[in-house]
């Protein structure tokens, strides 16, 4: 694990070193099925649910790049202003003839903060009849749990092989220690694929903290209250679709990713803080182009990393989104919930929504 002091340049010391890391920290924050995933696990693994107070560290790379490289912070924000509808995460939906309807971006983390909606959201939620989420098995743990493991070879290993054939010593050792600082033993998770243990990685150990105290996400909690206040509950996806599009990226992008991540350590915390400040501000737009940017020396494969991740984690669902929502909103009166990613840009779910024929404005 990498330990520093307060760094001169926080950002010239992650060079190199992030790279697909920062694609599963997103898939991590994104995917319903992974947060799924990590609460079955806590819930048998020896994660100390003790209440008590709950820190969470980590510094804004971005405040720390407007003092030490200008420069690169501008070019994230020219590249954040050429992406459409980045600047909210709420918005209302209408069309002639029927009540409006609403899109909140969302995060499946359970901080406090983000599980809180922006002004207006709550009493959209209130007076809705529908609620649209990315996965409606969300609202039971155990049945998503048995819909994940429905198919095995897509989590775990059955070949006879674990994780540790795959990673030298010196990051075996390290996800030891990052997954027992989370709560789980090596040997309960040593047979799951390495875009779970990815995934786990990249989390801080807050947020494990948090969900084995029984913290939800926003979208489980919307989705669970959604039954029990009557109304319609809708799914766009399965999460057993989830699992498959982040399993059939390359085998050897989820090694490298999980290295990656075993070498930042805990600076992982510091790139969490910073996409939770961007989500917080509404400024989902930056997120993508400050994980491009804070990595100045991307190779080809990197590179390549990033478009697969684009289009077959956020493009292709997006149109996955639009369409299974579209029915649904020409009724009206609907909340829908769904990764903050999958909004912004010329193929997000906004414009996707705006082709068929609906108004979208941005509330927040």
């Amino acid at each position: 694990m990498i330990v520093l002091s307060r760094p001169q340049n926080l950002t010239s010391l992650l060079m190199g070193r992030l790279g697909d890391a920062l694609l599963w920290l997103l898939a991590s924050l994104h995917f319903a099925a992974i947060a799924v995933l990590l609460l079955t696990l806590l819930s048998l693994s020896e994660a100390n649910a003790a209440e008590q107070p709950i820190v969470c560290a980590g510094s804004n790379l971005l405040i720390d790049m407007q003092k030490t490289d200008p420069a690169r912070y501008a070019a994230i924000l020219a590249d954040a202003k050429q992406i459409p509808n980045g600047e909210a995460t709420f918005w209302k939906i209408e069309k002639a003839g029927v009540e409006p309807s609403w899109l909140l971006g969302t995060m499946h983390i359970s901080d406090p903060r983000v599980v809180g909606m922006p002004k207006g959201a709550s009493e959209a939620f209130a007076k809705a009849a529908t609620v649209i989420v990315e996965s409606d098995e969300i609202t039971s743990e155990k049945q998503a749990a048995a819909s994940l493991l429905a198919k095995p070879e897509l989590t775990m290993f059955l070949d006879g092989k674990s994780i540790t054939d795959m990673l030298p010593k010196d990051d075996i050792a390290k996800l030891e220690s990052g997954l027992k600082e989370r709560g789980i033993p090596l040997n309960a998770v040593v047979k799951m694929k390495p875009w779970i243990l990815s995934s786990f990685v990249a989390l801080p150990a807050c947020e494990f903290a948090r969900k084995a105290q029984g913290a939800s996400f926003l979208d489980m909690k919307l989705a669970k209250d959604a039954l029990s206040e009557g109304k319609q509950l809708v799914g766009l996806e399965t999460l057993l679709e989830q699992v498959t599009a982040i399993s059939e990226l390359p085998m050897s992008f989820h090694i490298q990713s999980l290295i990656d991540m075993l070498q930042l350590g805990d600076k992982m915390n510091d790139v969490m803080t910073t996409m939770i400040d961007l989500y917080l501000e509404g400024n989902v737009g930056m997120i993508m182009p400050m994980m491009k940017h804070i990595d100045p020396n991307q190779d080809t494969q990197t590179q390549d990393g990033y478009a697969a991740f684009e289009q077959r984690i956020i493009d292709d669902r997006n149109h996955v989104m639009a369409n299974g929502a579209a029915p649904h909103l020409e009724k009206g009166n609907v909340f829908m919930a769904v990764g903050a990613l999958h909004l912004p840009g010329k193929v997000g779910v906004i414009e996707l929504l705006r082709e068929k024929g609906f108004t979208l404005t941005a509330v927040r």
